[in-house]
């Protein structure tokens, strides 16, 4: 019986482990693709008003 109930607490330790690990995993995603999103709309930006300042003949 008590190796039941040390069992119990090993696999629900486990599975806390690996929902922890892929909750991190996702947030540093989210990070990191906010990162990008923000880098690419600014390389847009400067992108798009460098284009409008050529001259048109």
């Amino acid at each position: 019986m008590v190796l039941k109930v040390i069992g119990a607490i090993i696999v629900i330790w486990i599975a806390f482990s690996v929902i922890g690990f892929v909750f991190k995993a996702i947030g540093t995603l989210l990070i990191v693709a906010a990162i990008a999103t923000v880098g690419v709309a600014a390389y847009g930006a400067i992108k798009g008003r460098a284009a409008n300042r050529q001259i048109r003949r």
